[in-house]
């Protein structure tokens, strides 16, 4: 990690590190202190225990730092490891007892997670010279400008803010309360476009602003909203009455998504290296598994490895030899390598048996979608297998949602899991319909047609016909 990155992720660690300095590193956890970090202070109840969820404040752990994580998921927990869609860390199977525990390890370990006002910043900020600009040194800035408020804030609890300079892994397609988005002006300058409530494509663009003028302004939007409430969203603000404010006349349009880049595969940085982007199959892994990777990856030269959106995991330090052994041992150990893996096409939540709400196993489904109906994953539209209609995995729209129901599955096409479903199909149907489905697709395209285009033309109606079939 450069010495910059070191030297402000020391300063904005400084109150984090004195609030969870009680923990301290023996077994006698129980002074942990409250507050010291939301998720491990008030984890999540799930169908499997507690989760907890967290964001380092570093930009990678070290291999070191991930084995420590990883035995502490296995000690502490049921060992299952996640990422998250948008590159967060999930320990699953906790317990009140086990969490206390769980916090010392962490601290030990040195990973100090993110607290306050969430602020994503891409993978490979810092590194990547076709980064416009630092994402992550604005972000630091904006970082230091909110905790010198007297007093803070109190915003909704999953307020998002989204800085992003560009480069190989955008989060264009993560959605955000205020996004800043680099772009180039016509005098060659770097300025930010702030947007609010939606992705670079759906959000409502508000001005562009040099550096230090877009953090002040995300500053003047912040209390806009803690005006508001602590429900209020960036969506709840006027785009219009905001360019006023800010002295701008654009149209509503967001920036515009860019063809996306998967952070699986092999990535080429120049003066960093080979990068090796792996996803855990369907972003999850276990304890054991994961301690038996990290171990060849380190053998293999990896030194750091970075979440990505998308449940990524991104390694470093690798060259041209090590980087396709570790590649080829990643495949072997179920990870997903390749970027055209219609697995990557899957968007699933837990599923029965670590979410109560769920009424179907996602994970078992996900792996009948891939044998019965491979026509369907060829990326020009997501899959979500959402156990049921709170939809967390992916609460925006998709192509085709199967969405579980006391009856058996709900089928949403061009929609989110929490509309009404076009038809609905019993528990024991679930195989033969996705097997209908996979043959309309591939039974009806046409030449160079997508998956996409091909349900678009055909329409709901034989949608509906296919699956509601005998």
């Amino acid at each position: 990690m450069a010495a910059a990155d070191r030297q402000m992720t020391e300063e904005r660690n400084v109150p984090a590190q004195a609030a969870i300095s009680a923990v301290g590193c023996a077994a006698q956890t129980s002074a942990m202190a409250r507050g010291a970090c939301p998720s491990l202070s008030a984890p999540m109840a799930t169908g499997d225990g507690l989760l907890v969820r967290l964001r380092p404040t570093t930009p990678g752990l070290t291999i070191p730092q991930f084995r420590a994580l990883a035995d502490a998921a296995g000690r502490h927990g049921n060992g299952l490891i996640e990422i998250t869609a948008r590159g967060n860390l999930q320990l699953r199977g906790l317990t009140a007892d086990s969490v206390p525990g769980l916090a010392a390890d962490i601290d030990c370990a040195g990973i100090v997670p993110e607290t306050g006002v969430t602020i994503e910043v891409p993978p490979l900020s810092g590194l990547d010279l076709l980064e416009l600009a630092n994402a992550r040194d604005v972000a630091a800035r904006l970082r230091r400008q909110i905790a010198e408020l007297d007093p803070q804030p109190i915003l909704a609890p999953k307020m998002t803010i989204i800085i992003d300079g560009g480069g190989r892994l955008t989060l264009d397609a993560l959605s955000a309360d205020i996004r800043l988005r680099a772009a180039r002006a016509g005098d060659g300058s770097i300025l930010w476009t702030l947007a609010t409530g939606g992705t670079a494509r759906t959000a409502k663009r508000v001005a562009s602003l040099p550096a230090e003028r877009a953090v002040s302004a995300i500053i003047d939007l912040l209390g806009m909203l803690a005006q508001r409430g602590p429900r209020a969203r960036g969506r709840d603000l006027d785009a219009a009455e905001l360019r006023q404010r800010f002295h701008i006349s654009r149209s509503d349009g967001g920036d515009t998504d860019e063809q996306a880049l998967s952070p699986v595969g092999i990535h080429r940085l120049p003066d960093t290296g080979l990068i090796l982007g792996l996803r855990p199959r369907f972003g999850q892994i276990h304890a054991n598994d994961m301690l038996r990777f990290l171990d060849i990856a380190e053998h293999r030269g990896a030194n750091e490895i970075r979440t990505a959106p998308d449940h990524a995991l991104l390694l470093l330090g690798l060259d041209e030899v090590s980087v396709g052994m570790l590649q080829s041992t990643a495949a072997d150990l179920g990870f997903q390598t390749r970027a055209d893996d219609p697995a990557n096409h899957l968007q699933l939540c837990s599923g029965a048996g670590a979410c109560a709400s769920a009424f179907y196993a996602t994970r078992a489904v996900a792996s009948q979608a891939i044998d019965l109906a491979p026509e369907l994953l060829d990326g020009s539209l997501a899959m979500h297998l959402s156990g049921c209609r709170k939809g967390c995995a992916h609460p925006g729209k998709a192509g085709l949602v199967l969405v579980g129901a006391p009856m058996g599955y709900g089928i949403v096409v061009n929609g989110s899991a929490s509309d009404e479903p076009l038809a609905y199909i019993g528990k024991d149907e679930l195989k033969s319909a996705l097997a209908r489905m996979g043959g309309l697709v591939r039974n009806n395209k046409a030449a160079g047609e997508s998956a996409e285009e091909c349900l678009t033309r055909l329409g709901t109606d034989a949608i509906v016909t296919a699956l509601r079939q005998g």
